[in-house]
């Protein structure tokens, strides 16, 4: 279950801007995400019409690579350390989020009968052990409202700044730009909906990825996500209340062979889930 947490924390990460491409070329996007309290962390993502390829540096120099295939609706999981790979695919996401919400439903009911405080501390575990997520579903994240309030400049691009109030309160800065700037079209986004589409399942259980796709875009109208443009800087403030930086510092066209979309040659490939949701298939 820790996997397939961390590879949708992975793939959420992904999602914060996702292109597909025009005829054969494919495209480099550079992100950069800044903590207050720790590094920087920069992805890199690849993509061509069919695929998306993730590849995040850590603090402490490791690497995690995610591959998504569209197509073959395959999310792959690349670990150097051990020379290996982990497949997924929409029949085991849909089997993982079937047997998550049997367990889920299976505690609510043995909690039903217990005393509040131990009902609390065995919500509070399963919060712990799930990655936030507890016994009762998480509600859908509210919509921001967005107010445009200037201009600033990042890296090269000049860009317009939005002040982003949930509920009444300040939650998020973003700054954009025309979508043109940066050589991509509406077209250039049907990957990014096919990847929200891949991890519905999970939507309400975990609510970190939730959290996550609600600030996804889909280079939607004005009326659809709020704002004019593609972000290229957002701030925002954790659920543990530590500031989060992304930026986007580079986007360039570049061709790719297949084998960008593929695990190494020779790395191992390795059951995700050890039989766990593959029982009866």
């Amino acid at each position: 279950m820790k996997s397939i947490v961390r590879m949708t924390a992975c793939a959420a990460a992904a999602l914060l801007l996702g292109v597909q491409v025009w005829a054969a070329d494919g495209i480099v996007l550079v992100q950069k995400f800044t903590y207050a309290d720790k590094p920087p962390q920069t992805h890199q993502i690849q993509m061509d019409q069919k695929h998306m390829r993730t590849e995040s540096a850590g603090p402490d120099g490791s690497k995690a690579v995610v591959i998504f295939d569209s197509a073959r609706q395959v999310m792959t999981m690349v670990n150097d350390a051990n020379k290996s790979y982990s497949e997924m695919s929409k029949a085991d996401m849909e089997a993982a989020a079937a047997q998550m919400k049997g367990a889920m439903a299976q505690a609510q009911e043995m909690m039903k009968n217990l005393p509040p405080e131990r009902r609390a501390q065995m919500e509070a575990a399963m919060k712990g052990r799930m990655g936030g997520a507890g016994a009762t579903p998480a509600a859908p994240p509210a919509r921001p409202e967005y107010k445009k309030v200037g201009t600033a400049t990042v890296g090269k691009w000049t860009c317009d700044k939005y002040e982003a109030y949930t509920n009444g309160q300040k939650t998020h800065e973003i700054c954009t730009v025309d979508p043109k700037v940066l050589g991509l079209s509406p077209a250039d986004f049907q990957v990014t909906r096919d990847m929200v589409a891949f991890f519905k399942q999970f939507q309400g259980q975990l609510p970190q990825f939730q959290q996550s796709s609600s600030q996804t875009f889909t280079m939607g109208t004005v009326e659809e996500q709020g704002f004019s443009g593609i972000p290229v800087r957002s701030v925002s403030t954790t659920s543990t209340g530590t500031q989060m930086t992304f930026e986007i510092s580079d986007v360039h066209r570049q061709a790719f062979t297949d084998a960008t979309f593929q695990p190494p040659a020779g790395y191992t490939k390795i059951d995700l889930f050890g039989g766990l949701g593959r029982r009866g298939r």
